[in-house]
């Protein structure tokens, strides 16, 4: 089975297993945990042994946060659609609730773009499947 590059984005955008497309990404006990490997398949979703990776979920996350909510307040402020005490308001809640409710959708997504760059990563397609394994180009 070959997995296509438009599989791996449907995937990620759904928080599904890169890999065989299972809904195993996260556990389902707990909204932030994501699972060591998938149940499906055995991929192995957890980077243990690269410390940093996740950092670019992060990332992706606060840079979401400011781009899709942050802005648009800090616009509807300016051009005085919103007072400055509720703009404030308004920013300080989606400032800690945007990044939340986004967690998952941040992880999933920095998932697929790894995998969209290197797709030949992955079990379905000759990959290894463990990261550090494999990441030679």
């Amino acid at each position: 089975m070959k997995v296509t590059r438009v599989q791996i984005i449907a995937r990620g955008l759904a928080n599904r297993c890169p890999n065989c497309g299972a809904k195993t990404l996260f556990r389902a006990d707990s909204l932030f945990q994501v699972n060591k490997e998938c149940s499906a398949c055995g991929f192995t979703i957890e980077r243990n042994n690269d410390e940093g990776f996740y950092l670019g979920s992060a990332s992706l996350n606060y840079g979401m946060t400011i781009v899709l909510y942050l802005v648009p307040v800090a616009l509807l402020w300016y051009f005085n659609v919103l007072g400055g005490r509720t703009a404030a308001v308004l920013a300080a809640v989606g400032a800690i609730g945007f990044p939340i409710l986004f967690y998952r959708s941040s992880r999933s997504w920095w998932l697929m773009n790894y995998y969209l760059a290197f797709p030949h990563h992955l079990p379905a397609n000759g990959g290894k499947g463990r990261a550090g394994e494999d990441d030679n180009v």
